[in-house]
C-alpha cells in the first residue's frame, strides 16, 4: 500500500465518525458551530499524527506488557501542548472547547491507529496514517458544523447566508439535531461505501472471467 492509499484511507473507507463511529462524543458536543467543529478537528489532526509518528519511532524499545500506559502517556504530553498553545493564542476558542480538549487523551481512534498501525510501522507511513484518519476526523467534523451552524442559526463561521428573515431550526444547534444528523450522514456513508465495494467485487469478478 502506497502513501497516497494510507492516507486516502481516512479520509472516507476508514473515516472515524462516518464509517467507524469512534469519537462521537466531540461531533455531538462541539460541532453546533463549525468554528469550534475546525477547532477540534485540527486539534485532533495534530495529536494523532504527532502520536503515530511518536509511537512509531520508539516501538522497538517498548516493553508489549506496557505498551498501552506509554501511548496514553505519549497522547496525554501531546493534548497538554496543544492546549497550552491554544490557551496562549486562541483564548476564546480554548475556553469554547474546554474540557473536550481534555477528552483527546482518551479518544478511542488515536489509540486505535497507535496500536494497530504506529506500532506496527515506520515513521513515515505512521505518519501518512495519522494525517488522514486525522484529516478524516476533521473533515467530518467541519461537515457536521457547517450544517448544523447554517440550519440552526443560519450562519457559516459567524457570517450569516440565510438572511434575518431565516427562521432558525434551533433543534440543529442542540445535541439531538446532532445525533440525527450525525445518524443520517453515517447511513448515507455506510450506503456509498456498500456501493463501492459491489461494484469493486463485479469489477473483480470480471477480471477474472
Amino acid at each position: 500500500m502506497n502513501l497516497w492509499q494510507i492516507f486516502i484511507k481516512g479520509v472516507f473507507e476508514q473515516n472515524p465518525i462516518f464509517r467507524l463511529a469512534l469519537s462521537l462524543c466531540p461531533a455531538l458536543a462541539v460541532t453546533s458551530t463549525a468554528m469550534n467543529a475546525t477547532a477540534m478537528g485540527v486539534a485532533v489532526l495534530f495529536v494523532i499524527t504527532a502520536n503515530n509518528m511518536v509511537v512509531s519511532v520508539f516501538r522497538k524499545l517498548v516493553n508489549p506488557k506496557v505498551r498501552v500506559p506509554v501511548y496514553i502517556t505519549s497522547i496525554a504530553t501531546i493534548v497538554t501542548v496543544v492546549q497550552l498553545v491554544m490557551e496562549a493564542y486562541t483564548p476564546l476558542l480554548y475556553k469554547e472547547l474546554s474540557i473536550y480538549l481534555a477528552l483527546i487523551v482518551v479518544f478511542a481512534i488515536i489509540l486505535a491507529r497507535a496500536e494497530v498501525f504506529a506500532a506496527k510501522n515506520s515513521i513515515v507511513p505512521s505518519m501518512f496514517d495519522g494525517l488522514g484518519m486525522g484529516a478524516g476526523f476533521a473533515l467530518a467534523m467541519i461537515l457536521v458544523g457547517m450544517i448544523r451552524e447554517l440550519f440552526g442559526s443560519g450562519s457559516i463561521y459567524g457570517m450569516q447566508l440565510l438572511g434575518a428573515s431565516y427562521d432558525p431550526a434551533l433543534i440543529m444547534i442542540l445535541p439531538p439535531g446532532g445525533f440525527i444528523l450525525i445518524g443520517l450522514m453515517i447511513g448515507s456513508f455506510n450506503i456509498i461505501g456498500a456501493y463501492q465495494d459491489r461494484m469493486k467485487a463485479e469489477k473483480a469478478k470480471g477480471g477474472v472471467a
